[in-house]
C-alpha cells in the first residue's frame, strides 16, 4: 500500500502514539476546517441489535469479537473502540472476512454460518482475537478516503505494534486499494466500503479479508 507525506506523517502519528502509549491524543484540528466529532466505531459496529444473520456485508462477527474481548479483557486496548475522543483508523474485516479466514484454517470446503465462524475465531484464544483486532487498529490518524487515494506504498504503524502497507492501484479514474499484511501466501485484504463514521475523530474502512499478522500456511 502506498502512501505519500501525507500517509507517511500519518504513519509517524501513529508510531509516536503507540510508543508514547497516548491513544487519547488526536490530531490537530486543520484550520478552517469543523472540528471533527466524539461518535466512537464501537457505537457504530454495535447499532445492529439483529445478531448474526445472512448477510456477509455487514460486521456481525467483528462486533461479536471485540464485546468478546472486553468482557473478558475489560482493560484491553481494543477499548480504544469505544472512545469517540481518540483519533484513530481502523480497518474492518466484514462477516463474510471471517468465514473465509475460518474456511481457510480449517481447510473446509465450504463457507460456515456467522455463529459458527465466531465460535472457531474465539476459540483461537482471547489474546489472539485481541491481537488480531489491535492489527486492524491505526491509532493517532483519521484516513479519509480521499487522503488515503492520495497516497502509496505506506507503513502504517498498527496498535498491535506491526505494520500494514497501504498498496493503491488501478486507473486513475479508479484507484482502489489494498493492505499488505504479515501473509505472504493469501490475498491481500482490499477496501470495499470507504468512511464509515466519517465526520468523526474514528474512522472506519470497511474490507473483504481479515488481514493476518502472522504468515499462515
Amino acid at each position: 500500500m502506498r502512501f505519500t507525506r501525507l500517509g507517511k506523517q500519518a504513519a509517524a502519528v501513529a508510531t509516536a502514539a503507540i510508543v508514547a502509549s497516548a491513544l487519547g491524543a488526536g490530531p490537530a484540528q486543520a484550520a478552517g476546517k469543523k472540528p471533527l466529532k466524539t461518535k466512537s466505531l464501537a457505537a457504530v459496529l454495535t447499532a445492529d441489535k439483529k445478531g448474526f444473520d445472512h448477510n456477509g456485508h455487514d460486521y456481525d462477527i467483528l462486533a461479536a469479537a471485540v464485546k468478546a474481548v472486553l468482557k473478558a479483557k475489560p482493560g484491553s486496548k481494543v477499548g480504544v473502540l469505544a472512545d469517540g475522543k481518540v483519533a484513530l483508523t481502523a480497518f474492518l474485516p466484514n462477516d463474510r472476512a471471517f468465514q473465509l479466514l475460518v474456511k481457510d484454517i480449517t481447510k473446509s470446503k465450504k463457507l460456515p454460518g456467522e455463529k459458527k465462524a465466531f465460535t472457531a475465531v474465539a476459540g483461537l484464544g482471547i489474546n489472539t482475537v485481541e491481537s488480531v483486532l489491535l492489527y486492524h487498529v491505526v491509532p493517532g490518524a483519521t484516513i479519509t478516503k480521499k487522503a488515503a487515494l492520495k497516497s502509496d506504498n505506506a507503513k502504517l504503524a498498527t496498535a498491535a505494534g506491526s505494520k500494514i502497507k497501504v498498496n493503491v492501484y488501478g486507473p486513475r479514474w479508479h484507484k482502489r486499494i489494498s493492505l499488505i499484511d504479515a501473509d505472504r501466501s493469501d490475498r491481500n485484504p482490499r477496501i470495499n466500503r470507504f468512511d464509515i463514521n466519517k465526520g468523526n475523530r474514528q474512522i472506519g474502512h470497511g474490507i473483504d479479508r481479515v488481514l493476518r499478522p502472522i504468515n499462515l500456511p
